[in-house]
């Protein structure tokens, strides 16, 4: 379903339009198994790093690897105002937790975050690298297997239409 509606949105004449206006080179909004995957992958990676504009990382990353650059961004804003707090504190949790630190009383303010960022910085970085490693490989392996059973389901549609 996933698959299809991507095929969708990419034969879209407006977008054809704006590609062509903007030139913007088409393996970054190619909508395959490969692109995608590799999107979720750098995307969730990075939204789980706590840091100021992380889709500017995003960005800086295309040169280097092709993926498909708006679901990488889409990814980014699963760290969001909301969501930062509860990540940043399961993250800094963690890393006291792999480090064997005891962790402070938190409160969920940012006089406190500014006051105490010395002592929770090695921790909260700690969690996030394990947070972005395996929240992105999750992802990464869940997309690729949705997308096989996808294809495998049309296959098996396809075959049964054409015995009928």
């Amino acid at each position: 379903m996933v698959r299809k509606n991507l095929k969708k949105i990419s034969r879209s004449q407006k977008l054809k339009e704006f590609i062509k206006k903007y030139k913007v080179p088409s393996e970054y909004l190619s909508t395959n198994r490969k692109m995608v995957s590799k999107a979720v992958f750098i995307g969730m990676f990075i939204a789980f790093i706590p840091m100021p504009m992380q889709m500017l990382l995003v960005i800086a990353m295309m040169p280097f690897f092709k993926f498909n650059v708006p679901i990488a961004l889409a990814m980014c804003w699963l760290s969001n105002p909301l969501t930062m707090p509860p990540m940043y504190y399961m993250e800094y949790l963690t890393g006291s937790f792999f480090l064997g630190s005891k962790p402070l009383e938190v409160e969920m303010t940012v006089e406190w975050f500014s006051n105490n960022i010395d002592a929770i910085f090695i921790d909260l970085y700690v969690g996030a690298f394990f947070y972005s490693i395996v929240g992105s490989l999750l992802a990464y392996f869940l997309v690729n297997f949705i997308w096989r059973g996808s294809v495998e389901r049309d296959k098996k549609l396809h075959r049964n239409d054409r015995k009928t």
